[in-house]
């Protein structure tokens, strides 16, 4: 009997003991399941931390990870509230005038303030002409937009900055890159044009020689449809083929480009070194478009074997052209023939094509001419050739800083000026004697005299400097110049 009430003992403990491990079996599951998970999620939160932007904690991200999580269920709620702001940002953007009235005048904008763009600053490098870049740090990730197309009045074109993803309603997205020069002058006039395009070769230069997609030009800002031929071709020597933008397509809304350099002070600040720099790739430029093989100048020699220096007498017609053309020329030919070396070409600038006004000044070591703007061809000759410049009665007394403009050319290319022949004024016989700028513009445009005496000692004197340097670089055996262009 208590063998057999043992065996029953025992086996109701057995039932129990197999009920009670039933009945924790589902909590030790689920136990498990829960620990495994928390396991899982803190190794997620772990790699991810990893992957946050500097500064953010796993908690952080946590957080975030949670309540994108939480939130996932509400995705259209979400595209709304995405939808609305960019409707935000698309309606915040506000257009400003191209050109501010409150530096209208002369003095405003010579001292250094400028009406284009005038809410916006330039960024400043060592050497460099200042500009404006779009998209950048400065611009907050936001690219330039331009409206209107006047031609007439620069305070009715605007412009706005926006976010590439928001833009203006109605805005047109220009792709590539696009220059944006506003000039004080022109972009018609040789010297005006150069003095406009050769701050976006400089920045070119210096940003893996970066090709424009396009050009927007303004003046004053009013929108301008066309350069000049003479800077037109220029471009196209060192760019290829750019069309100019006149905002003709897209109607009436707003223009965005995906890249902007802006240049609003022509050349500015940009420093010697970096000036000769950018003649040097426009002067190369134009000589490969043209096709102007340069191999063997420095090499010339004439029968005696003495270095050829080579003269032209850069004529004009009309306004500034000489009132005795013929006694010029004899005068210089004269001299010419008493010089050692020395080859005379007479030339009429307005009858040479683009790639002729190349070629002529590339085999040119002195360059003879009336003022204007023909004399910004010294660009293709070599540094270190020679500049004589001729002036009309009036401009030594009246002119001011204007007659230093191909002063300031020869010190972009890299040239010599040998200085200027001045007519004297004499008598003051103008209309209105006591008006400078009036008795100006009455002597401006009049025909340059003859001072014999005074033009064959002064050409006899460049003669010699100019055969005397080209002997000493003969002694020295100078290297050719590589004629590879920088971009």
């Amino acid at each position: 009997m208590e063998i057999e009430n043992r065996s029953k003992a025992s086996t109701k403990r057995s039932k129990a003991s197999s009920k009670a491990s039933s009945c924790q079996s589902p909590t030790l599951v689920v136990l498990f399941t829960l620990t495994l998970l928390l396991v899982l999620i803190l190794f997620h939160i772990q790699s991810f931390a990893f992957t946050t932007p500097s500064g953010s904690t796993s908690w952080e991200f946590f957080k975030e990870w949670t309540a994108v999580t939480v939130n996932s269920t509400a995705n259209d709620d979400w595209s709304d509230r995405l939808d609305n702001q960019t409707a935000k940002l698309r309606e915040s953007v506000t257009f400003l005038p191209l050109k501010d009235l409150r530096y209208a005048d002369v003095e405003a904008a010579m001292s250094g303030n400028t009406w284009f763009m005038s809410s916006l600053s330039d960024t400043v490098e060592e050497d460099e002409a200042e500009y404006l870049y779009f998209p950048s740090q400065a611009s907050k990730g936001r690219i330039l937009c331009i409206k209107g197309r006047d031609g007439k009045d620069g305070s009715k074109n605007s412009y706005a900055l926006a976010w590439p993803e928001s833009l203006p309603e109605s805005a047109t997205l220009l792709k590539g890159l696009t220059f944006v020069s506003d000039t004080y002058y022109d972009y018609v006039n040789l010297w005006h044009g150069l003095y406009a395009v050769a701050p976006f070769v400089g920045w070119s230069m210096k940003n893996q020689c970066s090709k424009p997609s396009r050009w927007v030009l303004f003046h004053w800002g009013e929108l301008r449809s066309k350069m000049g031929a003479w800077a037109q071709n220029l471009m196209r020597a060192t760019y290829g083929d750019v069309a100019v933008e006149a905002f003709g397509g897209g109607g009436d809304g707003p223009h965005c480009f995906e890249r902007a350099v802006v240049m609003r002070h022509n050349i500015g600040k940009m420093g010697d070194k970096k000036k000769l720099q950018v003649s040097e790739q426009l002067r190369c430029k134009a000589r490969e478009f043209c096709g102007i093989n340069t191999n063997g100048k420095r090499e010339e020699v004439n029968e005696r074997g003495e270095p050829v220096v080579r003269m032209t007498l850069l004529m004009r017609r009309g306004s500034r052209s000489f009132k005795n053309a013929s006694a010029v020329v004899n005068v210089f030919a004269r001299e010419c023939k008493r010089a050692d070396g020395c080859a005379l070409s007479v030339v009429q600038s307005e009858d040479l094509s683009f790639c002729d006004q190349v070629r002529v000044m590339t085999h040119t070591d002195i360059v003879a001419t009336p003022h204007g703007a023909q004399l910004t061809n010294m660009l293709f000759m070599d540094q270190g050739s020679r500049v004589m410049e001729f002036f009309p009665r009036g401009w030594l007394e009246l002119a001011g800083i204007g007659q230093h403009a191909h002063h300031w050319t020869a010190e972009l290319c890299g040239m010599i000026h040998e200085g200027a022949y001045w007519e004297p004024l004499g008598t003051k016989d103008c209309p209105n004697p006591h008006q400078d700028l009036d008795c100006f513009l009455f002597y401006k445009d009049g025909q340059v005299g003859h001072n014999e005496t005074f033009f064959a000692e002064w050409t006899r004197n460049v003669l010699s400097r100019v055969r005397e340097s080209k002997l000493e670089e003969a002694k020295k055996r100078l290297q050719p110049k590589t004629t590879t262009c920088v971009c």
